[in-house]
């Protein structure tokens, strides 16, 4: 990850960035159905379907400022062995009817199958202590780092005073000497309809409410946010560990981590990892994530790319740039053709190369060329068709 955090170093002092939002978040992506030599590979609960599918889950940290985002951080997750084969024991126990005492204590965890909550502490971490004098101004973290172990740490690795995340609906707070869940407590309490630019760009209407309050899990005062859009029906709750903050400056610091799937749509479309990256072993699935990051980072120092973001314009997708960065390498080797003392031979020479490298392949969808069959009656047969 050392090319990694100096690729970053490079872009920090190109575009002049002193200061920024970290983003955790993390990303399956499905592979074979006996995926041999993929490393980290496990069975992964399908969202969509219910399902299971077998595929890698890659963590990553992204770094959002004023004038680009890019990602400054990623690694594999690879649950422990152990610990899957104690929950399925578990799970088969309970349904036959064991009692808790009865049943086996959960191992120890393994220092080589760190969790998810490690791993982001490590991703934060390195970035930090790679560039001390970058000023990390928030954390932003989803539902599965919305603890207080991760959130207090959080601040202490980034050197910043404000972790944003989320809370569960069922969560309890302390309002009064009372506890209740966190959805209740919102339900007495109308929310006002605010005008917000989301992710800093269009504006959209949301219902917020806000209120500082003991949040149980954590043991401390937090200050928790319920918040939706016009057109939903249930709230999303919200929690930010800095009590000193404007509650609309909170709402708009957290809807930039939903630049993330921005980030990851790009990434797996056009950076090469979903459809071109092959990753065999622990290596070349490592080296295969850097890379793509690389691409990503190397996009954003094109021509085109840096002369509008030196100006403060607006950005190119990936995908444009993608394609006009193809449609530049044609165009000069076109003038590299015309250019040349010979150009009918140059040509011929490139289109035997190109027939090397592009050989055409048997299709298996077609018949021509395969023994379809006899597909027509017989006449020593008919008797049979005519039979009652």
């Amino acid at each position: 990850m050392k090319l990694l955090q100096t690729s970053v170093s490079l872009l920090l002092r190109r575009f002049h960035l002193k200061r920024g939002v970290l983003v955790d978040d993390d990303t399956d992506h499905r592979r074979a159905k006996k995926p041999l030599r993929i490393y980290g590979a496990y069975k992964i609960f399908d969202k969509k379907t219910g399902g299971y599918f077998n595929g890698q889950c890659v963590m990553f940290l992204l770094l959002v400022t004023d004038l680009i985002t890019l990602p400054v951080g990623g690694c594999f997750y690879r649950p422990d062995p152990r610990q899957q084969a104690w929950k399925k024991e578990k799970a088969r126990l309970i349904k036959a009817g064991v009692k808790t005492a009865d049943r086996p204590k959960p191992p120890h965890a393994d220092p080589d199958y760190p969790d998810k909550v490690s791993l982001a502490l490590s991703l934060i971490d390195t970035f930090c202590q790679s560039h001390p004098d970058f000023t990390v101004q928030a954390v932003l973290a989803d539902a599965a780092f919305g603890h207080q172990a991760f959130m207090d740490a959080a601040c202490a690795r980034a050197g910043c005073r404000q972790t944003i995340s989320q809370l569960h609906a069922d969560q309890l707070v302390l309002f009064r000497n009372r506890e209740r869940p966190v959805q209740d407590y919102f339900a007495r309490h109308q929310g006002t309809l605010q005008t917000l630019a989301l992710r800093g760009g269009e504006s959209v209407q949301l219902w917020i409410n806000s209120a500082r309050l003991k949040v149980k899990a954590h043991g401390t005062k937090r200050f928790v946010m319920a918040v939706k859009r016009v057109d939903e029906a249930q709230y999303r709750y919200w929690v930010a560990t800095d009590l000193s903050w404007r509650t609309l400056d909170l709402v708009g610091c957290y809807t930039f981590r939903w630049r993330v799937e921005v980030f990851l749509e790009d990434w797996k479309l056009y950076e090469g990892w979903a459809g071109l990256a092959k990753q065999p072993d622990e290596d070349g699935s490592v080296r295969g994530l850097i890379l793509s990051l690389l691409l990503d980072h190397a996009l954003l120092i094109h021509p085109e790319q840096r002369a509008r973001l030196e100006n403060r314009g607006p950005a190119c997708t990936v995908g444009s740039l993608k394609q006009a960065a193809c449609a530049e390498a044609i165009m000069q080797f076109v003038r590299k053709i015309l250019a040349a003392a010979e150009p009918a031979r140059m040509l011929d020479e490139l289109a035997e190369k190109l027939r090397t490298l592009f050989p055409l392949a048997p299709s298996g969808k077609h018949m021509s060329g395969r023994d379809l069959g006899r597909l027509e009656p017989s006449a020593s047969l008919r008797y049979r068709a005519a039979a009652p």
